[in-house]
């Protein structure tokens, strides 16, 4: 029994025991072949769960709910929801652009995850649409997120930049409705782009 992985394996066990008896050059092939099964099962359950981080760690796929992204996102409303890719592996030191859509943890609650677009990086001067200032210059580590459906939608005009540490993944494409299929490329809403950029600022100084 004790050369047994399963939890069933000691009744198998018991059973065999009233069997005549069988050769020994059988009962040691039947030894070595439940090594290998031993060996493959523990491989495997160690296995899939190091290949589960892996993706997690390059890309998973979610839900889009809600309609603070219309109509880039889910414009049938909620009768079908957009899924989208979102890449983990290219935001890992923060690198995104501005008219990307990114998955941010909620400042609001931790346990949330909202997807909006990304209008200002560190150093941009933004105008804001409902925020408590006009213009704000978005600190340094951060970002200013909005989403696409003005009105309907929490974001950097309600709770202000967001912290850089707060990013977990860029969108990179709708995969579902398969009508809906396609690349997600960064592009800035009309009327959206920083008054100044970082960049802006850098070349004068030049």
């Amino acid at each position: 029994m004790q050369d047994c992985a399963w939890p069933d394996c000691d009744v198998i066990s018991c059973a065999a025991s009233r069997l005549p008896p069988v050769p020994v050059r059988m009962a040691q092939g039947a030894r070595w072949g439940r090594r290998y099964l031993r060996a493959f099962v523990s491989g495997f359950f160690v296995a899939v769960p190091v290949t589960v981080t892996v993706l997690d760690r390059l890309a998973y796929v979610a839900r889009v709910e809600g309609a603070s992204m219309q109509p880039f996102l889910n414009p049938d409303g909620a009768s079908e929801c957009d899924v989208v890719l979102l890449n983990r592996w290219n935001v890992r030191n923060y690198h995104v652009q501005r008219g990307d859509i990114v998955s941010i943890m909620s400042p609001k609650n931790p346990e949330q995850k909202i997807i909006k677009r990304v209008i200002g990086l560190e150093g941009d001067f933004i105008r804001t649409l409902s925020y408590k200032k006009r213009h704000v210059r978005v600190p340094d580590g951060h970002l200013w997120i909005e989403g696409d459906h003005h009105g309907h939608s929490l974001d950097s005009n309600t709770f202000g930049p967001v912290s850089l540490a707060l990013l977990h993944g860029r969108a990179s494409h709708i995969i579902w409705p398969p009508a809906r299929w396609q690349r997600i490329r960064a592009r800035l809403p009309p009327n959206r782009a920083p008054l100044f950029t970082h960049e802006h600022d850098r070349d004068e100084d030049q």
